[in-house]
């Protein structure tokens, strides 16, 4: 199976500070919350370091404890209300980095060339942009918060202890290289071993799929055992890549959890000694002490959170994968003309396995091109590179002299490939209809719903309003393909390929839609792929496609006549 690739960690620090440049002016407010929220928590253990060094020497009256107790009091009602007020706003912030990330993963995914999402592994680009972004969205609305605002309240309690005391500063300090040290080991190897559990989890999704979507012929073929096997070793693999996530899990917080409790203890028992010494006062022992209890709790939440920020990370590094490779929009021609020309064009699926061979084609403006052939002959994958969904391999095929790719991919839609499969995306009518052309006015938008008959319009109880897909109006099958062909025509190209468009429908239902294709066709050159050779005949000329090749090209008399490969399908398609 094919996986896309994985961002490196350079990309991924690009991707992220690209996230943090665009909200510049947030994190300002966010730091500077959180920076108050963490000098305001140091005010009520000072007070009370104060409190207890004044009454020790009897140098405190008792209203001036009680207006420090106060004070010990107003502190924390305003570092509760900062740490609210810093959280919400950093919550907002991970929201907006999340719907940036979510915008641009689904922007990538569309993106991809179809030749590249043909060769995927279903299960790992459903991964990325499902479960992945939500992984990523979680890290982003709690992990990088509760991270963030963990340093910055460490770093405040640090510099206030070497302003209090520097020997009780340093003696604070010395747990810090074990965490540093148990943190870099967990890193050096967690990366790694989410991604493999990542990976892992895209398997189980992928032969999960496979085996939902082809229980019957799994049934019929007797391929259970088979099956089972195969999923079997697939669970057996993200078992051991979550054993292995695991086991470093439970390296990192026993031994974190350990040295979190040290400076609490060393200040302490560094702090009674030079008090007994008459080297430091007991308040600032008393202060000393109750600002390193404080550590605890953010290098706690650090650790905990830490774990959860790998696991992102390396969901960040796999949403970045998507569309890694992708060239930016190429700047394009306008077309001379509609002409289209397809010089010795050369394609495969599989390194080795050509699907077309040299194929030359010329398809004049207005004209009705009918490609005809034998199932695998390579017609479909034809009207795919005409329509300018993938690129040769070799040769090229062009519109007006410009590659009809590179006007794809520079948003330039002129021609349009009209496939059996049609989709009614959740949203209004109207949504649905300007997605083919954004500045589309409503005057247009219903006279394409008019050009495919499309009468179910009238009915509807909002109009262009009406919400459609799920929760809302519910399209047949006849209708949702005049939804997609009044799509067409609210997008006017000038040609259309249509792949048997109805060619899973039922009898009545492909007649019905079949009128409107014949709206839609008038006045634009189309090139039909017809798997019914009674399509073919009303063309102004057919191409015959086998093996990869046009071996044959002109009217239906003209090749009838010939008695050759379309006069054998001819005679096979009647029966004769």
């Amino acid at each position: 199976m094919n996986r896309l690739p994985i961002a490196d960690r350079r990309e991924v620090r690009r991707a992220a500070v690209r996230l943090l440049r665009d909200e510049r002016r947030a994190l300002v407010v966010v730091l500077a919350l959180t920076v108050l929220s963490a000098l305001s928590g140091l005010v009520g253990p000072y007070l009370l370091g104060k409190i207890v060094g004044g009454v020790g020497s009897g140098g405190l009256t008792l209203s001036t404890v009680d207006l420090m107790a106060l004070g010990v009091l107003g502190a924390a009602v305003a570092h509760l209300l900062l740490v609210r007020y810093s959280n919400l706003q950093t919550a907002r912030l991970g929201e907006r980095f999340l719907a940036s990330l979510r915008e641009e993963a689904v922007t990538r995914t569309l993106a991809l060339p179809a030749r590249v999402v043909d060769r995927l592994s279903t299960g790992d680009l459903l991964t990325r942009v499902t479960s992945d972004v939500g992984t990523v969205g979680q890290a982003l609305r709690d992990s990088v918060p509760e991270v963030f605002t963990g340093v910055v309240h460490i770093v405040v309690v640090f510099v206030a202890m070497f302003l209090l005391d520097p020997l009780l500063g340093l003696v604070a300090f010395v747990g810090l290289p074990f965490v540093a040290w148990v943190t870099r080991w967990y890193l050096a190897r967690a990366r790694a071993a989410y991604l493999a559990e990542s990976e892992a989890n895209g398997d189980v999704a992928e032969i999960s799929a496979a085996v939902g979507e082809g229980s019957r012929t799994i049934e019929t073929y007797g391929l259970r055992d088979r099956m089972v096997a195969a999923a079997d070793d697939t669970i057996d693999r993200l078992y051991w890549a979550r054993m292995r996530t695991l086991r470093l899990r439970n390296v990192l917080f026993p031994i974190g959890s350990f040295v979190n409790t040290l400076p609490t203890v060393l200040v302490l028992l560094a702090g009674g000694l030079a008090y007994a010494a008459d080297g430091v006062g007991i308040e600032a022992v008393v202060t000393g002490a109750l600002w390193a209890w404080r550590l605890v709790e953010p290098m706690d939440r650090i650790l905990m959170w830490v774990e959860f920020l790998q696991r992102g990370g390396a969901s960040f590094a796999r949403i970045e994968g998507i569309g890694a490779n992708a060239e930016p929009p190429p700047e394009v021609e306008t077309p001379a003309d509609d002409r289209i020309e397809v010089r010795g064009v050369r394609y495969s699926y599989v390194d080795g396995h050509e699907v077309l061979h040299g194929v030359d084609l010329v398809v004049q403006p207005g004209e009705r091109l009918a490609i005809v052939g034998v199932s695998g002959a390579g017609k479909s994958t034809l009207g795919r590179l005409i329509a300018g969904v993938d690129r040769p391999a070799e040769g090229s095929v062009l519109v007006g002299g410009v590659p009809v790719a590179d006007l794809v991919a520079a948003g330039e839609q002129q021609i349009v490939l009209v496939t059996q499969e049609h989709h009614v995306f959740i949203g209004t009518l109207r949504e649905n209809l300007a997605m083919a052309a954004q500045d589309a006015p409503d005057e247009r938008l219903v006279e394409a719903l008019r050009t495919v008959d499309a009468r179910w319009f009238d009915e509807l109880p909002d109009g262009l309003d009406t919400m459609l897909g799920a929760g809302g109006a519910e399209l047949d099958p006849a209708q949702a393909q005049q939804l997609a062909l009044a799509r067409v025509e609210v997008a006017d190209p000038h040609t259309l390929v249509l792949d048997e468009a109805t060619s899973s429908l039922d009898p009545a239902t492909a007649r019905h839609a079949e009128r409107a294709i014949a709206a839609v066709r008038e006045s634009r050159t189309v090139i039909a792929i017809a798997h019914r050779l009674q399509t073919a005949r009303d063309a102004d000329r057919i191409a015959v496609v086998d093996a990869g090749r046009v071996v044959e090209l002109g009217s239906h008399d003209d090749l009838v006549a010939r008695d050759g490969t379309y006069a054998t399908l001819w005679r096979s398609w009647h029966g004769g």
